[in-house]
């Protein structure tokens, strides 16, 4: 609080602006909180504990579905208000980091940057580090292959790796910093689910799949359209549209069919999908291309939840 005395402190809405900056520049810079601490990873060992057989499964993978995120994003907004409470400076530094712990903008572009890379000089190896991307089985992946999963994963994650969680945390701010960083949090927590539980062989992450299918609607869609913007093609949404489908999720495909579009690119995953089969799939100057798409996609999305955060929308 003396500390606070002593320094110009910015009103509410300035200040989730300067969260998101700091945010943002810890994942740049940072990229990720070590494992050991790191929110999610404790997240995802309390989820952990809940992936066993049940009696009756889909009635506990509901209860978990509701309760687990709200008490992950109720915790992480009990200590920012907290933090809050003892200082502005204080407050802002813990929600930066809460947020930051949301992210996985510049780990996801780094991984896939390092696949694409090594499809040219060492494709075995490529097809290790793959998995960090992707779920599918890569003994047999192409080079050409790897590389289409490694832009299909950017293009797909980049919506729950940045702009579902800033875009939660804008909406939320608008009713205090805390509220801004639960919303993250709980968003956050739901994808983790859904990557842990969400498969047809675990019938207790049914509800957590379909959960996530409903919150990222909104930033899967927000997503194409930043990607589109950012290649400078907006028609490529438009173009993209009838691949949007294909990928079983209702989700996933906007991201992907869009950059397909816009850079001109097969991407496929064997015996699933086909998106913009006319095309060829990417080079590795091409690939490297998409992944700038996403990067520019993602300090896009920065700065529409800052406007979103000032907008002032919700009473």
């Amino acid at each position: 609080m003396v500390v606070d005395s002593l320094i110009r402190i910015p009103g509410a809405v300035e200040l989730s602006t300067v969260v998101l900056a700091l945010a943002f520049a810890l994942d740049v810079t940072v990229s990720e909180f070590p494992q050991r601490v790191h929110p999610v990873v404790w997240f995802g060992r309390v989820v952990g504990a809940f992936d066993s057989e049940w009696r009756h499964p889909r009635a506990v993978g509901l209860g978990l579905a509701v309760a687990l995120p709200l008490a992950a994003g109720g915790a992480l907004w009990a200590v920012t208000a907290l933090a809050l409470r003892l200082g502005t400076i204080v407050g802002v530094a813990v929600a930066a980091l809460a947020l930051f712990s949301t992210f996985s903008y510049r780990m996801l572009l780094d991984t896939a940057r390092e696949v694409i890379t090594l499809t040219a000089s060492d494709p075995d190896t490529a097809r290790s580090r793959v998995k960090a991307l992707v779920g599918r089985d890569a003994g047999s992946l192409s080079p050409a292959q790897l590389r289409s999963g490694a832009v299909e994963s950017a293009a797909e994650n980049l919506a729950d790796g940045l702009v579902g969680p800033v875009l939660a945390f804008a909406v939320g701010a608008q009713l205090s910093l805390a509220a801004g960083v639960g919303a993250a949090a709980t968003l956050k927590a739901v994808n983790t689910m859904d990557s842990m539980l969400g498969y047809r062989s675990k019938s207790v992450g049914t509800a957590a799949a379909r959960l996530d299918d409903m919150a990222m609607w909104l930033p899967a869609r927000v997503s194409a359209l930043l990607l589109a913007v950012a290649a400078w093609d907006p028609g490529a949404i438009r173009r993209g549209r009838p691949w949007a489908d294909r990928p079983a999720s209702p989700n996933s495909g906007w991201p992907m069919a869009t950059l397909a579009a816009a850079a001109s690119v097969k991407l496929s995953k064997p015996g699933a999908y086909t998106l913009n089969e006319i095309a060829s799939y990417p080079t590795v100057d091409r690939a490297d291309a998409c992944v700038r798409i996403v990067a520019i996609a993602g300090l896009l999305a920065v700065v529409l939840a800052v406007v979103v955060a000032r907008s002032e929308v919700v009473a």
